[in-house]
């Protein structure tokens, strides 16, 4: 922390500009050393300069440097940015003197672990840093500017008071049970609050569903025996032509994959290879890895033919689909009905893949199964990553414990343990407590320049 350190802060390619970011206690004085232009050391802070980076009395590149000092900063150091024509060899080059004349080169995500570490940012609000530079949708754009803001939080500090207030309350009782205005907390106390926090950490869990549809999509699969239209139906659904189409039976041999987006959520569209009893080696290692796909999937598209009758085959997708999230696809309603279903499978829409407006039909039935608008109408502050909802799953099984102690009539210093315990796992969430080992294995997944 006492050094100071440097990384290109953009994607190193050619373009119109690079910036090459400097933090620590003597990244002014570093800059300034390379700097033809204004005394860096004499400026004004939140300023740029316009110069000429320089090796001795060669010119390396025309640059504006952008000045600011401490602590209104994001890492709260002294931050200098310099702003370079965009192109590898100069962007390298600057960085090398940088290097050379005393700065280290900066380890992942290391300026916004400084932001934690000096006490800018918690580690909900680092994470949120690194879901929104790897946002690719504007659902995912809105949930990390959310954490950001420090929303969720705001959430977690207010669970984390109540809870302090509880523990501190117990332990006064404890320890000086002569004061008499002090308030005593009965189990009664406990019995009241626990419901109240249990209820908001529950709402956080199922709120983190939504959250993993917004950031990791929903993995939608294709299937269904040769020839009853899924790779029309896939190349619908793309608007492009990506799977081959023909009337031979088993074309797809393997899996084709396409990504669409449907109310700002990511569908991940696998076509399968049909599946049906085959002796061709090639089409029956096509037709595994679709029964491995059913399997993986968060939907599943069985397509069926509207045009003929059930085959056995037909009917040992059905019950191989009936325990998962199953639209059944009966697709080719422009010809004569054939095919007769069980008037109890849910989830059934009659489609062809030759109309615009009847695959509008299929989006219209996935939007209702996943509640897409409910997502697209929510505030966002939703925990988005599985060591923060681990932590929160931990919290609520300490509450089991602790209405298992309220009805075992528990002595109040032992309900104190776990209610402190509970604070802690919170704590853990935005880094009021942590360890070296957390934040290593954290900032590691970050890009170098942030």
């Amino acid at each position: 922390m006492n050094d100071t350190i440097a990384s290109i802060a953009t994607s190193l390619g050619v373009g119109a500009i690079s910036i090459i970011r400097v933090s620590g206690n003597d990244s002014i004085s570093i800059v300034n050393k390379l700097f033809q232009g204004h005394d860096l050391e004499k400026v004004e802070s939140h300023t740029i300069h316009y110069g000429y980076i320089k090796d001795k009395e060669n010119i390396i590149d025309e640059v504006l440097v952008s000045v600011m000092k401490s602590p209104k900063t994001y890492t709260m150091e002294d931050v200098v940015e310099i702003n370079c024509h965009g192109g590898i060899a100069t962007t390298n080059k600057v960085l090398e003197l940088l290097l050379l004349n005393g700065c280290r080169l900066a380890e992942p995500g290391e300026f916004t672990k400084r932001a934690f570490l000096n006490g800018r940012i918690d580690l909900v609000e680092a994470e949120a840093v690194s879901d929104l530079i790897n946002s690719e949708t504007e659902l995912e754009r809105k949930v990390a500017i959310n954490g950001i803001k420090g929303n969720i939080s705001s959430l977690i500090k207010k669970l984390r008071d109540e809870l302090i207030k509880i523990i501190s309350n117990i332990e006064v009782n404890i320890d000086y049970p002569e004061y008499q205005d002090i308030y005593e907390v009965t189990i009664n106390d406990i019995r009241e609050k626990i419901p109240l926090i249990k209820n908001e950490l529950e709402e956080i869990v199922e709120n983190y569903e939504q959250s993993k549809l917004i950031h990791e999509g929903i993995k939608v699969a294709i299937i269904g025996r040769p020839n009853v239209g899924k790779s029309s139906l896939l190349n619908k659904l793309l608007n492009s032509e990506k799977a081959i189409v023909t009337d031979i039976p088993g074309t797809t041999r393997d899996i084709v994959e396409g990504i669409m987006y449907l109310d700002g959520v990511k569908l991940n569209i696998i076509d399968t290879a049909g599946i049906r009893e085959t002796d061709d080696i090639v089409e029956k290692i096509g037709v595994n890895k679709s029964i491995e796909t059913i399997e993986s999937a968060n939907l599943v598209l069985l397509l069926l033919n509207n045009n003929e009758e059930l085959t056995e085959e037909d009917k040992i997708l059905i019950d191989k689909t009936k325990y998962k999230t199953t639209i059944y696809v009966v697709n080719k309603n422009d010809l004569e009905t054939k095919i007769k279903l069980d008037k109890n499978l849910s989830n059934v829409i009659s489609i062809n893949t030759l109309d615009n407006k009847e695959i509008k039909i299929l989006k219209e039935k996935i939007r209702d199964l996943f509640q897409l608008d409910k997502i697209n109408n929510s505030d966002f502050n939703y925990i988005t990553n599985l060591r923060q909802i681990n932590k929160i799953k931990e919290c609520l099984k300490i509450i089991s414990d602790i209405e298992e102690g309220i009805n075992d009539d528990l002595e109040l210093d032992m309900l104190e343990m776990d209610l402190r315990e509970i604070w802690e796992q919170l704590g853990f969430i935005t880094g009021d407590s942590y360890d070296e080992e957390l934040l290593d294995d954290l900032f590691k997944n970050f890009c170098v320049g942030k």
